[in-house]
Order: C-alpha cells, then sequence, then structure tokens
C-alpha cells in the first residue's frame, strides 16, 4: 500500500496534532517570572526555526489564546481567562464558598482563600482580600503552588489514602520557599499526621516568610476533601488569635461542606 503524500488526510492529521501539541508546550512557558514570550524564546525552547514558532504563536492568535503586547512580544489572551472562569465555575464550588468567604475575611480582617488539588500542585480557585489585610501572597487566584508548604497545602494532603500520598512524596519536586518549608518524607508524613488528628491545619512562614496561614477542608458527600479553606494573615496579627482564627475558619469549612453535599443531592 502506498504511503500518504504530504498533502494526504492522514498527513494533515498529524500536522495538526503536532502543532496542537506544540501550541499547549506553548502556554506551559508563561509563569509568574516570564509574561510575556518573543517568537526568539519559543524558537529557543524548543529547538526549532524562528519561522516555525512564530507559526505556532499565530495558531495560538487565531484561537485568542495569545496576543501580541504593545511593548512587544506576545502574552497570554483573553480567552485563558474565560477558560479559567469556567474551570472555577465547573468544579461547583466558588458559588457555594463565595459568600462564605466574604463573610470570613470580613468577620477576621484577613484574606481568605478556597483551594483545591489537582495532582502535586495546590490551586487557589478564589481569594477574597479584606481592606484591613494588606498582606502579599503567593497565592492568587489561578495560581498553583507546591503541595509541601502551606495549609491549604496540609488540609488537601491529609485526608488523602496512603498510596496516593507515597506516589505524590515519591514523584513530586518538592520546592523549598522558606527556612520553614518541610521537603523531607518523613517530617510531612508526621506533619500530615497531625492535621488529620487535629482536623485543620496552621503554617508559619512556609510560602511567604511572614505569612501564617490557617486552613481547614471541605468535604464532599462522600467525606472526601473536595477543596480547603483557608485564612493568611502576618505574624504579628495572629499572636495571641490564632485559636480564634482556627474556629472561624473550621466554622466557615463546615458551613461550606454542609452545602456542597446538599448540592450534589
Amino acid at each position: 500500500m502506498a504511503g500518504a503524500t504530504s498533502d494526504s488526510p492522514a498527513s494533515a492529521y498529524r500536522e495538526r496534532n503536532s502543532t496542537a501539541d506544540r501550541a499547549l508546550d506553548i502556554l506551559g512557558l508563561f509563569d509568574d517570572r516570564r509574561t510575556t514570550l518573543s517568537a526568539t524564546d519559543v524558537a529557543a525552547a524548543f529547538g526549532v526555526a524562528r519561522s516555525t514558532a512564530y507559526r505556532y504563536l499565530q495558531t495560538l492568535i487565531a484561537g485568542g489564546f495569545v496576543e501580541e503586547d504593545p511593548a512587544g512580544g506576545f502574552r497570554l489572551g483573553l480567552r485563558v481567562f474565560e477558560l479559567a472562569r469556567l474551570a472555577r465555575r465547573s468544579y461547583g464550588l466558588s458559588e457555594i464558598a463565595l459568600p462564605l468567604l466574604r463573610e470570613l475575611s470580613a468577620t477576621t480582617g484577613e484574606t481568605a482563600l478556597l483551594t483545591r488539588r489537582s495532582g502535586d500542585r495546590v490551586v487557589c480557585l478564589e481569594r477574597v482580600e479584606s481592606d484591613a489585610a494588606q498582606v502579599r501572597l503567593s497565592y492568587e487566584r489561578g495560581t498553583v503552588q507546591a503541595v509541601n508548604a502551606g495549609a491549604s497545602a496540609w488540609v488537601l494532603l491529609a485526608w488523602e489514602q496512603p498510596d496516593v500520598i507515597a506516589r505524590l512524596l515519591e514523584s513530586t519536586s518538592l520546592t523549598k520557599y522558606t527556612e520553614t518549608t518541610l521537603t523531607g518524607p518523613d517530617e510531612i508524613l508526621q506533619r500530615l499526621a497531625r492535621v488529620r488528628e487535629d482536623g485543620f491545619a496552621v503554617s508559619w512562614g512556609e510560602l511567604d516568610p511572614d505569612a501564617v496561614g490557617i486552613a481547614a477542608p471541605v468535604h464532599a458527600a462522600d467525606g472526601s476533601v473536595a477543596a480547603g479553606i483557608s485564612i493568611v494573615t502576618v505574624q504579628r496579627r495572629a499572636e495571641g488569635v490564632v485559636d480564634d482564627l482556627v474556629s472561624a475558619v473550621r466554622r466557615t469549612a463546615e458551613q461550606i461542606s454542609v452545602r456542597f453535599a446538599l448540592s450534589a443531592e
């Protein structure tokens, strides 16, 4: 049987697949430190000609995923923001959690977060900031962090099955953000056991040196942990009031858990 010619359907299918795969790889190049890319950046990252890199970028531009930055280069397009909004909505948690997150933030005067675990990363789905908070955080809506640092990470992982935790610790590169970040498997397992026993987590300077995180799990109807609720403050404001903050966070997490379970019926 004769092989497919360069303009045959089979060849065209392979080319479309190749371009789509590379387009996804390009989106993965964007991060907090690199919010714009040039065709030269893309060419260097994938070892292709600049003209080829530009063709990949044009595919993303056509779909609205990337747009030209007036200052030069290419930045993420509006279609990415729309997909992020739909992703948060698809979890079914944001609509339930947001009113209670706002109440928690107003009551405590601190920034409140809704987070969820995706593989070996913790994703911030929602963030409500109090006018009084004024805290610079690693967590912003849509950002991802490692699974081994911060109160949110601990409550999202603590109730997982032991084999899931073991696989994550074996396969994940554990980032050390500050001097207090845990990266040793044994110390992480001990910390997770303590969080399960307490029913909440408190972290001191694990992601940001001066930040204190307090988190509690949101449970689904089957008892699994669907998300985490947390507040983030600074050490000088947390001293002497941690117990009160823990109570407020746990109460909010329980309220969201009840409403989330009812929404699934």
